[in-house]
């Protein structure tokens, strides 16, 4: 008995586990490319097959929810210049020095990336919400080219010791939409979880800024540890994936974060070439 060809209209997980090449991973690009090409829409960044298969994988297959997807990452970047526009790595270099963020080196159990960002590392006097939000972004322009990323996703441990009033000042209104429109709807990630740890009671007030903006998928997925993030960052994480300052038994922060900042600045040609001020 032949097996019945994919609804593209309802899309499936278990499609996300093709190879690249498949027959009905072509077919879906095909489908997707077509759909865009007949649309008046620019495309700056182009309609290539593996750049397509990331919005395909992100919305399990399903063409309409990729096409929507799709528009909203050109939406996205072009309103948001002052984060988007220029993607070299030497606009936020002095913040990756300091040790703001870092990605771990293996997966989690269920194969997702993990992402830490160590808001004390931020000096608010230094450096803007924008240059902090790019740095987010660059990383996730990278991470997203990885198969294995497409299919699981992404998690984030967000350290909010030393969170400050200086730091709340610069989460604006309008900041917040744009944070929240890239946990939803506006990149082709998979958001499967956002951990926060060490949060002050003055940032609930920012995340109340964020929360309306959340779909309920997402806010469902926010977890707060408060202070005893050790113990309770280890039953969503294994310990042998975590650095030792929380509560894991690889490698220290500082060690992670420099392997992570070696690695963007090794990626400034692809960067420069997907910034919008090159093209």
């Amino acid at each position: 008995m032949s097996q019945a060809p994919p609804d593209f209209s309802r899309g499936d997980p278990r499609l996300n586990e093709l190879p690249d090449h498949s027959e009905v991973a072509r077919k879906a690009i095909k489908l997707l490319r077509q759909r865009a090409q007949g649309e008046s829409e620019p495309w700056p960044l182009g309609l290539a097959d593996d750049f397509l298969l990331r919005f395909l994988r992100a919305r399990d297959f399903n063409i309409d929810l990729a096409y929507k997807l799709l528009k909203n990452y050109h939406r996205w970047r072009a309103e948001c210049p002052e984060i988007s526009a220029d993607l070299r790595p030497s606009s936020i270099q002095n913040l990756l020095a300091a040790g703001y963020h870092g990605v771990l080196r293996s997966r989690d159990s269920s194969g997702s990336r993990v992402l830490i960002y160590r808001i004390g590392r931020w000096d608010p006097k230094i450096f803007t919400a924008y240059e902090v939000f790019r740095a987010s972004l660059i990383t996730s322009e990278l991470i997203v080219k990885e198969t294995e990323t497409q299919r699981n996703g992404v998690k984030t441990i967000f350290d909010l010791q030393d969170w400050r009033f200086a730091h709340a000042l610069q989460i604006t209104p309008t900041i917040a939409k744009k944070i929240a429109g890239v946990l939803t709807d506006s990149f082709p990630l998979k958001v499967r979880g956002v951990h926060l740890i060490n949060e002050p009671l003055i940032f609930h007030s920012v995340y109340a800024l964020i929360k309306p903006f959340l779909t309920d998928k997402i806010k469902e997925r926010v977890h707060m540890h408060g202070s005893n993030s050790m113990e309770s960052l280890c039953q969503h994480f294994q310990k042998s994936i975590l650095p030792q300052e929380y509560g894991g038994t690889c490698s220290p922060m500082d060690e992670l974060c420099e392997e992570w900042t070696d690695f963007i600045m090794k990626s400034e040609d692809y960067l420069l070439n997907i910034s919008l001020v090159h093209q």
